[in-house]
């Protein structure tokens, strides 16, 4: 039996877990201030007058603000210079003012207004009829279809430039967070491994999880993939509900949010025997993990990082553009406050790695029709080079390096 697999009992493993989140600080005042200044150098520098915020990650990130998207509008405006004003409903400000971290003046709107020509109205009192409106990437076609019905669209443009460029760049107190939860993910990783046993189902083992994950210190899994045999050859699943059996190959993976910031690990591992296949796949996995990580150099292009997984395929003997047996998607992913973010380790891009940006390593193979391996660690960028979050499997015998 593989090292950690398959020795504790579920009440056992749950209590073993401590809460490992009581250091971990949420982002302050100064930080989010200092957010909104980095934009409006960028805005500056690109000609950019106004930065439309909608509800969701981006509000959050630059004002503290929490606020789900609805059919109502609710969004903040960053200026060159001055106060973020808060686009929003009248009848929501007592909820939005005490939710506020950052301050914001506002600009409020009654259920028979269009917010949209509200808001147009403000930015034309403060810069005239010719001006560069930057909409969040996230903001709905129903807005952005209203706010051209008042704007010509050519004044309108994509504010990923200046959204992209802030969050991709994280600060210490961003990293210790993002830290602290991998940590947690990781612990509750092994937990997990230790409860499996012939019959157990997968949503058995994801309710196990959502609960150790809130025994470390989250509110529980913000996402969990449970795959056992046949069906971890499909990076996001299955429709059905796996039962694990013996020598059944598994993969799980998983992570929680931390004051707004998100883990994300993945293992692969034999309940019981592997096969031969199995074994010298997981060995290409890791060697393709291991040769993202070296290829990822202050400077070197996101892009490169993905070239030199598809050059290694081409050595093992695998498929190397996106077919299979082979690594079917890109090699990586930023992380933060979303899962998935900017920037990302795929062919053709660009973006040069720079000190705080941070990525998934995970590399997924896949044996089509039998079994996937995926090994999923984050690393991110230092003034020297990369920097694990969490240290990778060493070996399939001892996947948690117990050892």
């Amino acid at each position: 039996m593989t090292l950690g697999v398959g020795n504790s009992r579920i009440e056992n493993a749950l209590n073993q877990l401590e809460n490992m989140a009581t250091n971990a600080t949420p982002i302050g005042l100064p930080e989010y201030q200092q957010r909104v200044q980095k934009a409006q150098a960028l805005m500056q520098q690109q000609g950019v007058s106004a930065v439309y915020l909608n509800a969701g990650t981006n509000l959050e990130y630059f004002t503290g603000l929490k606020w789900s998207a609805s059919e109502r509008l609710v969004g903040a405006l960053i200026l060159p210079e001055g106060p973020v004003t808060l686009v929003a409903p009248a009848f929501e400000e007592g909820s939005l003012t005490q939710a506020m971290v950052l301050p914001m003046e506002c600009v409020l709107w009654e259920e028979h207004e269009s917010p949209t020509e509200l808001m147009i109205n403000f930015l034309n009192q403060q810069f005239g009829n010719d001006y560069k409106l930057a909409l969040d990437e996230s903001t709905s076609y129903a807005i952005v279809s209203k706010i051209q019905q008042v704007k010509p669209a050519a004044q309108l443009i994509d504010a990923v430039s200046i959204t992209a460029q802030c969050r991709m760049h994280k600060s210490a107190a961003e990293l210790h967070l993002i830290q602290t939860a991998m940590n947690m993910t990781l612990e509750v990783h092994k937990a997990t491994a230790s409860i499996l046993h012939e019959g157990i189902k997968a949503s058995e083992v994801k309710a196990f999880i959502h609960e150790a994950h809130k025994r470390v210190g989250s509110s529980g899994s913000f996402f969990c993939i449970v795959l056992f045999g046949e069906a971890t050859a499909y990076p996001h699943g299955v429709s059905y509900d796996p039962v694990l059996a013996k020598n059944d190959w598994v993969l799980i993976d998983t992570g929680c949010k931390l004051h707004g910031y998100l883990s994300d690990i993945t293992r692969t591992y034999a309940f019981g025997e592997a096969t031969d296949a199995q074994r010298q796949f997981w060995e290409y996995e890791r060697k393709l993990q291991q040769t993202a990580f070296k290829a990822a150099k202050l400077g070197a292009t996101c892009g490169s990082v993905d070239d030199a997984v598809r050059e290694k395929l081409k050595v093992l003997n695998l498929e190397a553009d996106y077919r299979l047996p082979g690594v079917p998607h890109r090699t990586g992913h930023g992380i933060g406050m979303d899962i998935h973010e900017w920037p990302y380790l795929v062919g053709n891009d660009k973006t040069k790695l720079a000190p705080g940006m941070c990525f998934s390593n995970e590399p997924m193979v896949i044996n089509p029709g039998q079994f996937g391996v995926r090994l999923e660690d984050h690393f991110y960028m230092t003034e020297n080079g990369p920097k694990w979050f969490t240290e990778p499997s060493r070996s399939l015998d001892d996947p948690f390096n117990v050892k």
